[in-house]
């Protein structure tokens, strides 16, 4: 279906509902919103930890340890 359509099927029915109920759609959205961020940044740090045993021999050697401090 086309967004924009979506769009404006959304729109008609938030203007028929009453301002408490519109706080209420607000909410829920900024809701959905934190928790796609969430899960972007649970996906990230799957990525990093997983990575940590290939990066291993990398970043543990004598040459570099002198970043280990910073």
């Amino acid at each position: 279906m086309n967004a924009n359509i979506v769009e404006q099927r959304l729109i008609e029915k938030i203007r028929k509902l009453s301002s408490t109920r519109i706080v209420e759609i607000e909410d829920f959205i900024d809701f959905l919103s934190q928790r796609d961020d969430r899960s972007d940044a649970n996906l990230t740090l799957a990525a990093s930890k997983l990575s940590e045993a290939s990066f291993s021999k990398i970043w543990d050697n004598p040459e570099d340890a002198v970043y280990d401090d910073l």
